[in-house]
């Protein structure tokens, strides 16, 4: 069955990955030392070759033991490309680290460090093509019909409508819904070729004669009183069960379970900018950042100060009243692209296309993203950070917070000076909806790489805006 499948796989696959650590650390040696190859021995320095490879008896089980801890042998359908490849990173980047520490602890001098560099270089990107390989193999594998999971659903819902979805359109995860089983819906019901074979009293019949790998509890909201029943019924069987709530109306994002002295309690959403080590590491990388910015951006700086000084009269610096985290106010730093104007005139209303308020420079540096170059500071302040959702005005968020659900969430990290959605074209004079679902995810799914990404994308497509007025 499928279980026995799954294990002798990651047999093979601890196999592979030890063949693809010391052919990266053997390359990587052949790299460092290919003089070696042109008949000049002495380039390998005062270390024979033995020396490096007997290395090896430890790297190799301690990298193994490294990609079982960050979980690199889960099931393929359970494990996004992108998180295996994070994964394949943290274990070769801790593993590099680990063997830094030892050949300091034992005085190892003469042992090449380019060398590892090299090799921890070459398993990453070995590792990785061998994974999108494997990937490939099962893809083929279970679109043939082979290593498939047979599975029933228990309770007809949306949660089932939407699970079933999903299946059908992600054929390599090799799921099978052999049918529904639910008292409220007649047998013979079928939803995308899905039927609904009786009621659930049947599970009793069916379980012990069938070769089902998988049961997933669908009930309805209206149905959780039988909740206790169904999941004793279904452990009886020795059959693998999981429980697919029916709350998406309810509770949309991500949420997570915590143990409380064995209570289990739902947390309706996962924020990691709540986790003081996460919120440190930010910090860290936003004032770096900042300063780093600040020394790059002074020349650009300096000359908008200039241009602002010699095209229209008033303060270089213009700021704003902005709603950052935990709903606390603080003074946005810009550039100032408009004409002097009332307070109580500006703070109620939104740049327009074509707007006669904005000046010449003005509308240059709002294009070219250069009036928000200030916010470095503000940033070095910790107002704000280099990433996070765009601040607005408490005007604009009494509003929003009526109007759009969820909209209020994005105040719980930090707001930033680009963002996801801002990378993703939601700037300026579009969708506030779309702007807050992008917010949403970012901060439900932060991450030191994804900030980088972010910062990266900026660069390409972030600083010009097409709908900035």
């Amino acid at each position: 069955m499928i279980k026995d499948n799954q294990k002798h796989f990651n047999r093979l696959h601890v196999v592979i990955d030890a063949f693809v650590i010391a052919a990266s650390y053997v390359l990587a040696w052949v790299i460092r030392f290919n003089d070696l190859l042109l008949g000049q021995p002495d380039s390998v320095g005062t270390l024979p070759i033995q020396h490096y490879m007997s290395a090896l008896a430890l790297i190799v089980p301690g990298f193994l033991i490294l990609y079982h801890a960050f979980n690199l042998y889960s099931p393929k359908r359970v494990q996004g490309r992108r998180l295996e490849l994070a994964n394949i990173l943290k274990a070769n980047a801790l593993g590099v680290l680990l063997i830094m520490f030892v050949l300091y602890m034992t005085k190892e001098n003469d042992f090449s460090r380019l060398m590892i560099y090299i090799f921890v270089c070459i398993n990453v990107a070995a590792e990785a093509a061998v994974r999108m390989g494997i990937r490939y193999i099962l893809r083929d594998m279970r679109k043939r019909g082979l290593n498939q999971k047979y599975m029933i659903l228990v309770g007809y819902s949306r949660a089932a409508e939407e699970y079933i979805d999903r299946v059908i359109a992600n054929p390599q995860w090799g799921y099978i819904i052999r049918g529904i089983l639910d008292d409220n819906v007649p047998a013979g019901t079928t939803y995308k070729g899905i039927k609904v074979l009786g009621r659930i009293a049947n599970l009793m019949v069916i379980l012990p004669y069938s070769t089902l790998d998988e049961i997933a509890i669908t009930l309805g909201l209206n149905e959780y009183y039988r909740l206790e029943e169904i999941v004793a019924i279904c452990e009886k069987s020795g059959v693998h069960t999981k429980f697919i709530p029916d709350y998406n109306n309810i509770i949309p994002t991500k949420p997570y379970t915590e143990d409380i002295l064995g209570l289990p309690v739902i947390n309706i959403r996962y924020v990691p900018l709540t986790n003081t080590f996460n919120a440190a590491v930010k910090r860290l990388m936003d004032i770096a950042g900042a300063i780093f910015g600040i020394i790059v951006a002074s020349p650009v700086m300096l000359a908008a100060c200039l241009a602002i000084k010699l095209t229209s009269p008033g303060p270089l610096i213009y700021k704003q009243e902005r709603v950052g985290l935990h709903n606390k106010t603080f003074q946005m730093y810009k550039f100032r692209s408009m004409e002097v104007q009332p307070e109580q005139e500006e703070k109620k209303a939104w740049t327009v296309k074509n707007d006669p308020r904005v000046t010449g420079v003005g509308k240059f540096m709002r294009r070219t993203s250069i009036d928000e170059l200030p916010q470095l500071f503000n940033i070095l302040k910790g107002d704000m950070s280099l990433v996070g959702p765009r601040p607005e005005r408490p005007f604009f968020v009494e509003k929003f917070r009526e109007e759009i659900p969820r909209y209020m969430v994005k105040h719980q990290v930090r707001p930033g000076l680009t963002g996801w959605a801002q990378v993703n074209g939601y700037r300026g004079d579009t969708s506030i909806r779309k702007r807050i679902e992008y917010d949403l995810y970012y901060i439900e799914n932060w991450t030191v790489g994804f900030d980088i990404k972010i910062m990266f994308l900026t660069i390409f497509k972030g600083f010009v805006n097409k709908n900035a007025y």
